[in-house]
Formats: structure tokens, C-alpha cells, sequence
């Protein structure tokens, strides 16, 4: 095998190596919490030396965020690239959204422990802001250029402020999936979800999120 072979089989195992540690992470943090996760529990999980995993995070502010970033992207990017089952309509694609951010399944569960984990990481380490920032701002364009295209369509109301719309769909994406995530039995799932469409219809000029349009 000529060097240049070599080279790219080596950034391949380190690659594959990297996005174990990764997937092992989430795992433990979503099991254990930040501040008891252990990187020879992480090593063993992901079958790889300790010294490798403190190679790629050298502390446990950098361990979250890439773990986040990685769950952003398995869990996230990779529904809103492609993973999304088609609609009929701009609304039906929005149901499908508040779905996909609520902690409906177990790894939507676990993607919301990592969530909570950031939260709190953030309000004490101000380091972690930015990747709070970040991944806030990814939700964000993801639900306005749904909401934007919906209006382009005649769908929804033109008179709709998207970005107003947005910040609010999240605010209650965050504060009644919390109440769902820990179990409060004054707010199950599927009150949740009704709660949350019915507010961002009003907000579109709806009547609800099956498209009908509000007298």
C-alpha cells in the first residue's frame, strides 16, 4: 500500500474510531449525567484505549458539546436532510416537526437528557453559551424555512412573523417537553403536542395543523 493509501486507511480508522467514542458518550452522559461519566466506562463502551478518548476531548465542557453536536446530527440533521416522511401539505410537515422534538421515542429521550445537560452546563460554564447559541439556531432556521415556505405557498398567513413564531413554538417545545420528559402526569405527551400545534396554527392563521384555515 503506497503512503498516500496508508494515510487515508489511518484517518478512516480514526474517523470510525471517533464516532464510536462519540455514540458511547451520548449513551453515558444520557445514562449517567456530565459529571459522572467516566472516561474508562466511555473507553470500554466504545472498545478503545482511555488515551484515545482524552485525545479527542480534553475536558468535560468539549465532551458535551461534541456530544450534543453529534447527537444534532444523527438525531437531527439527518431527519430534516431527507428522513422526513413525505406530507401532503406545509402544515402536516410542521406536525411531523413538533413531533420529531418532543421526547416521543427512547432516543428522542435521550437526545432530550443531553439538551437538559447543555442547560445547565451553560448557565455555569459560560463557554458552553456558544453551543447553545448554535444549536438553538439550527432549530431555528429549520422551523422557519418550513413556516416560510408555507406562506409562499399560500398555506399560511401572510401577516405571519416567522421568526416570532418560531422563538415561540420553541419556548413551548422546551418548557412542556421538559414536563413530558420527567413524567408529570398533569402533562402527558399527547397534551403536549396538542398544546403546541394549536398555538403555532393560531400564529399561521389556522384553525389547527391539519391545514384548515381559521374564519
Amino acid at each position: 500500500m503506497s503512503t498516500g493509501g496508508r494515510e487515508r486507511a489511518a484517518a478512516q480508522r480514526g474517523a470510525a474510531a471517533r464516532e464510536r467514542i462519540l455514540a458511547a458518550a451520548v449513551r453515558r452522559i444520557a445514562s449517567d449525567g456530565i459529571d459522572d461519566v467516566r472516561i474508562a466506562r466511555i473507553a470500554m463502551d466504545a472498545g478503545v484505549s482511555p488515551p484515545l478518548v482524552h485525545y479527542h476531548f480534553d475536558s468535560r465542557e468539549t465532551l458535551l458539546a461534541e456530544a450534543l453536536r453529534y447527537s444534532y446530527t444523527r438525531a437531527g440533521d439527518a431527519r430534516i436532510s431527507g428522513g422526513e416522511t413525505p406530507t401532503s401539505s406545509h402544515a402536516e410537515r410542521l406536525r411531523q416537526m413538533i413531533g420529531q422534538c418532543l421526547p416521543t421515542t427512547p432516543a428522542l429521550a435521550e437526545d432530550w437528557v443531553l439538551w437538559v445537560e447543555l442547560w445547565l452546563r451553560a448557565v455555569r460554564h459560560p463557554e458552553m453559551r456558544p453551543v447553545a447559541e448554535e444549536l438553538y439556531g439550527r432549530l431555528r432556521e429549520w422551523f422557519a424555512d418550513a413556516i416560510t415556505a408555507g406562506i409562499e405557498a399560500g398555506e399560511f398567513s401572510a401577516d405571519t412573523d416567522v421568526m416570532a413564531a418560531v422563538d415561540r413554538t420553541l419556548a413551548l417545545l422546551d418548557g412542556l417537553g421538559i414536563r413530558v420528559l420527567i413524567g408529570d402526569s398533569s402533562m402527558p405527551l399527547q397534551r403536549a403536542r396538542a398544546a403546541i400545534e394549536s398555538s403555532l396554527a393560531r400564529e399561521l392563521g389556522l384553525s389547527d395543523l391539519s391545514g384548515q384555515r381559521a374564519d
